[in-house]
């Protein structure tokens, strides 16, 4: 069923061939493919993320309503644009914060939303690396004082900050979180080491091939072919690994 979507719209008038032949695959064929579905909650937060890690500031902007209509909360939003800053940095990061308060305020959404932290200062390193040994295995307990005493420092702040500071919060679940660490680093691209990891830390946690096959599919028409390329190979030496 051909569905009008309103960030393409917008195309419609002057762009009409091109509005046809994108609306008809991305919102028609890719939904529709069984082997790529996805149920519409868990695409919209992983095109949400897909979009923070291509930079698609303005398609962001028209897609997240849509997202939150279909049943995203705010504070699922809240916390994938949150942790994005880990592996984006807040340089890319800063203009979706100011978006997705935009959308949010024009919800009538009170803001600033309840928290949703779980550490403080003075565990936080402590109970990050055991969200990394439950993630990753137990390889990584010490992980924060691993590592040449030069750069040691950077595996403390991956203890510390990255999964201290975010993967211990609340309003989102560890597959969630996962998942959208997949889409940021797929979708930005160039950071195949780090996405093999995050594949594996995936299938770990329960999302397992198949499941990130939709994934990906699902965030084709934002990234692109050659970044989806890379993934669906990172995803298959993952899987072979397992």
């Amino acid at each position: 069923m051909e569905q009008n979507i309103s960030y393409l719209l917008k195309l419609k008038e002057y762009d009409p061939e091109f509005y046809e032949l994108f609306q008809r695959f991305s919102e028609n064929e890719v939904l529709e493919t069984g082997k790529a579905a996805l149920d519409q909650r868990t695409r919209y937060m992983a095109v949400l993320a897909a979009l923070l890690g291509c930079q698609g500031k303005e398609a962001f902007r028209e897609i997240l309503p849509e997202a939150l209509d279909c049943g995203v909360t705010p504070v699922e939003v809240k916390e994938i644009v949150y942790q994005a800053v880990a592996y984006l940095g807040i340089g890319r990061v800063y203009p979706f914060l100011g978006l997705t308060n935009d959308v949010l305020l024009e919800r009538n959404t009170e803001l600033p939303l309840p928290g949703q932290g779980t550490t403080t200062p003075e565990n936080r390193v402590e109970m990050g690396e055991a969200k990394q040994v439950e993630l990753f295995g137990e390889s990584y307990k010490g992980f924060a004082e691993s590592g040449p005493e030069e750069s040691r420092h950077i595996n403390r702040w991956l203890a510390g900050n990255c999964f201290g500071d975010y993967y211990t919060r609340n309003g989102l679940d560890n597959r969630q979180r996962e998942m959208i660490t997949f889409c940021f680093i797929a979708a930005q691209g160039g950071c195949e080491p780090q996405l093999f990891g995050h594949a594996a830390g995936n299938m770990r946690v329960g999302n397992d091939k198949q499941f990130l096959i939709r994934v990906i599919s699902q965030c084709m028409p934002y990234i692109g072919y050659p970044r989806t390329l890379n993934a669906m190979r990172v995803i298959n030496e993952a899987a072979q690994k397992q």
